[in-house]
Order: C-alpha cells, then sequence, then structure tokens
C-alpha cells in the first residue's frame, strides 16, 4: 500500500516554491528561506551566462512572501518587466534576472504568509520619500536668478591721469 501524502511530503526534501524558466528548462526548486542568485559557484542558484554578475540578486521570505534583492548586478532585475532593486514577488510573477527570465511558483500559506500581502517594497524604502513625491505631486522648487543688487552704488569709475 502506498504512503498517505502527508507522509510522503514529511519524508521528502522541503521547497519554499518553485522557479521556472521561462522558454523551457529544468524547474528550480527553492529549497532555502534565504538565496543568493548569481554566476559563482558559492551561489546557491548558479545561472552560468555571461551576463549575470558572480552575485546578482537575492531571494528571500519576508512575512510569507518572498522578494527579491538587486544586489547592483550591472544587467539589473526585473519583475514583470519593470526594473526593480527590492520588490515583493507574487507567485506567478515573471522575474528576469539579466535577461533570462523566470516564473515564481509559491504558497504564501506554506511559508507562514497571514492576511493580506505586505506592501510591494520594504518599509525603509516606503517611508524614504514624502506621501506627495510617492504620488508624484510633489513639486519641484526652482530658485529664481537673484538680480544684482540696485540698492548698491554703482562702481566709481577709474580716475584719470588729468585729474
Amino acid at each position: 500500500m502506498t504512503e498517505p501524502y502527508e507522509e510522503q511530503q514529511a519524508g521528502a526534501k522541503k521547497d519554499f516554491g518553485t522557479l521556472v524558466p521561462k522558454g523551457g528548462g529544468d524547474p528550480i526548486p527553492l529549497l532555502k528561506k534565504n538565496l543568493l542568485i548569481g554566476r559563482r559557484e558559492s551561489c546557491d542558484i548558479v545561472l552560468r551566462f555571461k551576463n549575470v554578475s558572480a552575485h546578482h540578486c537575492q531571494l528571500s521570505v519576508r512575512g510569507g512572501y518572498w522578494y527579491v534583492k538587486d544586489l547592483k548586478s550591472l544587467n539589473g532585475v526585473k519583475v514583470n518587466d519593470v526594473s526593480v532593486t527590492d520588490r515583493r514577488l507574487q507567485s506567478g510573477d515573471t522575474l528576469s534576472i539579466a535577461k533570462h527570465s523566470y516564473r515564481i511558483y509559491y504558497v504564501p500559506a506554506d511559508l507562514g504568509g497571514v492576511g493580506p500581502p505586505p506592501p510591494d517594497a520594504p518599509p525603509e524604502e516606503i517611508f524614504g520619500d514624502s506621501l506627495l513625491k510617492r504620488a508624484g505631486l510633489e513639486k519641484t522648487v526652482r530658485r529664481k536668478r537673484q538680480k544684482p543688487d540696485s540698492a548698491a552704488p554703482p562702481e566709481s569709475p577709474p580716475p584719470t591721469p588729468d585729474s
């Protein structure tokens, strides 16, 4: 008789989601809650492409959701075709590392997520700007050029040799 599903899962190595390459390829299991992605062999997920930086980005679980953080890579990180530096990933989002795209799949409840999803950006980035600036309503202050002071007496002409 076969084991119940729960017992099979208990004996299997726990994973926290999957990265599936767009365009084909083997799925990449997310085996830890903090993963370094890059070209170096010391990375948790090694992408052997010239346009991937040695330490390109980091994936981490916060509050039951995966986040990606660009580690100042040369060719950047995108989520759903938008360049990002630190962003929450929804299950089904497209994560592009340099020019290589993957779909991420996971279940937030399995990672400890409860209630509505947290903000896309981490709190330190949210509170760094004013609400007006974040809404695109902040006006830039232009400084007027200062006119020469008209109250100052005019310079006297240099003395002439005749005087």
